[in-house]
């Protein structure tokens, strides 16, 4: 986890925090459009709507990274929730993994104008991080990249809780062979 501006990381792909009809409005999607260029709005012009929860891949433009994954958390206009979030971030993490790409950087998804709290946001995500790192994936670096302080603290918050949640687990089953 790191705090900073996504669209400044240089690793294989970066995550949009997307809607369904890979329209760059605002948020998350706005700094890609405006730091990328025309490239990448072009491109998701080019696949047009996808479901919500699904993901799509294009190039980065003029962003460090080389490709941009478009998480469709909401419809344009709607809401984002758990389910949303937690679907689209494993469709993320799966083209990065089909791509063969071994770094990818994700935002907060739904927690802008999707509306997702950025607490579960936070306990979601790092949830289908933990779960997909054990699939046997190319990926060797998911960062969450947080925008400023109070978001990047939130999750280590949740990360440190998980930790903590399985090491208790761990010690209650010593105590049980025992």
């Amino acid at each position: 986890m790191v705090e900073g501006d996504i669209s400044e990381q240089e690793v294989d792909a970066i995550v949009n925090a997307a809607n369904s009809h890979l329209i760059l409005g605002a948020g998350v999607a706005g700094v890609i459009r405006e730091k990328g260029g025309p490239t990448i709005q072009q491109q998701c012009d080019e696949i047009g709507r996808i479901e919500v929860g699904a993901a799509a891949i294009t190039d980065a433009g003029e962003l460090p990274a080389k490709h941009v994954i478009h998480a469709a958390g909401m419809a344009p206009g709607g809401v984002a929730d758990e389910q949303s979030v937690r679907k689209s971030l494993r469709a993320s993490l799966e083209i990065a993994a089909r791509e063969n790409l071994t770094t990818i950087a994700i935002p907060a998804i739904g927690t802008g104008v999707g509306g997702l709290s950025l607490q579960r946001c936070a306990e979601v995500s790092l949830e289908e991080a933990r779960a997909y790192t054990g699939d046997g994936t190319s990926l060797e670096e998911i960062r969450f990249v947080l925008y400023g302080e109070p978001a990047f603290r939130l999750f280590e918050m949740v990360n440190d809780a998980a930790k903590v949640a399985a090491q208790m687990e761990r010690l209650a089953k010593m105590r049980e062979r025992d």
